[in-house]
């Protein structure tokens, strides 16, 4: 459902792009050097997709700029946020995304005064949200590269997403990764971000690209000239913004593997900061429960286990305890069989008896009494559970699956068994002991 969400929503903002008209001059993009640019014209203004020549305070709106260091959504990575103002208007940018391939829209909302056609505004980015995308952005590089080290040249980009918060990358590969290979990928990864390499970016043109080995997607489109990214080892086609050196990343760290498609494997993953404080959280927690478990972090797996041992004989314990305590609930139980015909017939309820018990019980009843029909019953927790058993050379006229279903249809329930065993359940506990009274007649009758 949030995959189709986050589908339904982007394919919702590339319809808003792309439905506006523009005819006007091309946006220059300055973002891969800075983050402020001062004096943007306003070329176009958008309304509900209807171009207007002015915009005031509470209005939603779509800017076009000359210039602009907003990087707008593509290649996977979203657009920038931040803010466009003079001196008498301020504009919120809430995202940013293409109208046309060099035609820039922000997205979002005026806060202050007016803005008209023509006007000049200083455009800033949200320096914190770049930072923190870029960092994602440029550790996909480095991802995609160790996971083809990892799994094998087969592996091929099939999508991804970066955004301030995490980056998601779905990629060729026909299993699940094992835990092995995600911590080699991130091995892999940290390894590079420790190497501090600068990262480089080089226009060029597509045949020139190609000869310097740089990896190309199959089946993705390209035009003559092209933006080749070195970050690390990686080397990709590339137009989105990165860091400068690959420690600017921090740490990297992989959060989920799971299958979106037929032979399509997704990785999400985050870094720097985000990293960073997941990290923290997961030491806290882990900090938590050694405390609640009286060890130290260091002696938490040998605490657990030694806990799974005593949790293991209590229950052995138990269970010895519930099959004595049925054999001497049995043994009272003998008094009540009343003889029908030369057959014993017992209808009980067992306290605090488990299905086991009831079936361990039920064995031992129909040896000491030889010649039997026999129901027992136990109420747990709200609900009823009952076990039939018929001796041998009684089957031929009673069968319990017979006589269990009969009981289980007074209590709110059904079941059925093998002739000589059934087990059922029940959902009434207060029609239970009418339901056992019924017992002998019903035998009866079969008699």
């Amino acid at each position: 459902m949030n995959r189709q969400r986050d589908q339904a929503r982007a394919a919702g903002k590339f319809k808003m792009a792309q439905g506006l008209e523009y005819s006007g001059a091309p946006t220059v993009f300055h973002g891969y050097d800075t983050l402020n640019k001062d004096s943007a014209k306003v070329l176009a203004l958008y309304v509900d997709g209807t171009q207007v020549n002015s915009v005031k305070a509470g209005d939603s709106a779509v800017i076009v700029l000359d210039q602009t260091p907003f990087y707008a959504e593509s290649g996977g990575q979203v657009g920038d946020a931040g803010e466009l103002r003079n001196l008498s208007s301020m504009f919120e940018v809430e995202d940013t995304l293409k109208i046309q391939a060099d035609v820039f829209g922000h997205h979002g909302q005026v806060l202050e005064g007016e803005i008209k056609v023509g006007d000049s505004l200083n455009a800033k980015v949200n320096s914190e949200r770049r930072a923190r995308t870029i960092r994602h952005h440029s550790v996909t590089h480095l991802m995609h590269k160790a996971l083809r080290e990892v799994l094998g040249a087969h592996v091929q980009q099939k999508g991804s997403l970066v955004d301030p918060d995490k980056t998601r990358f779905d990629f060729t590969h026909t299993a699940p990764m094992t835990a092995e290979q995600i911590a080699q990928v991130e091995q892999l990864v940290n390894a590079e971000i420790l190497a501090n390499a600068a990262t480089s970016a080089k226009v060029m043109s597509l045949d020139d690209a190609q000869k310097t080995g740089v990896m190309m997607l199959f089946g993705e489109k390209y035009g003559e000239t092209v933006r080749v990214l070195e970050i690390g080892s990686s080397k990709e086609l590339c137009g989105g913004t990165h860091v400068e050196r690959t420690g600017d990343i921090g740490i990297f760290r992989i959060l989920a593997e799971s299958g979106v498609a037929a032979g399509i494997r997704r990785v999400e993953a985050i870094a720097g900061d985000r990293a960073l404080t997941y990290l923290q959280k997961l030491d806290a927690q882990v900090n938590q429960l050694a405390a609640s478990l009286k060890a130290t972090p260091n002696d938490l797996a040998q605490r657990i286990t030694q806990l799974q041992e005593h949790a293991r004989s209590l229950e052995k314990e138990l269970e010895r305890l519930g099959s004595k305590l049925a054999a001497s609930q049995g043994d009272e139980l003998l008094s009540k069989a009343v003889e029908v015909k030369g057959i014993r017939i017992l209808a009980a309820q067992l306290e605090g008896a488990d299905a086991k018990v009831l079936r361990e019980t039920l064995d031992q009843l129909k040896n000491k009494l030889k010649s039997a029909a026999i129901v027992l019953a136990s109420v747990q927790d709200g609900k009823v559970q009952l076990a039939a058993g018929v001796t041998s050379d009684a089957i031929a006229k009673v069968k319990a699956g017979d006589l269990v279903n009969h009981v289980a249809q007074q209590v709110g329930g059904k079941g059925g068994g093998k002739p000589d065993m059934a087990m059922a359940g029940g959902t009434d506990p207060k029609g239970l002991p009418a339901a056992l009274n019924s017992v002998p007649a019903w035998v009866s009758e079969r008699l």
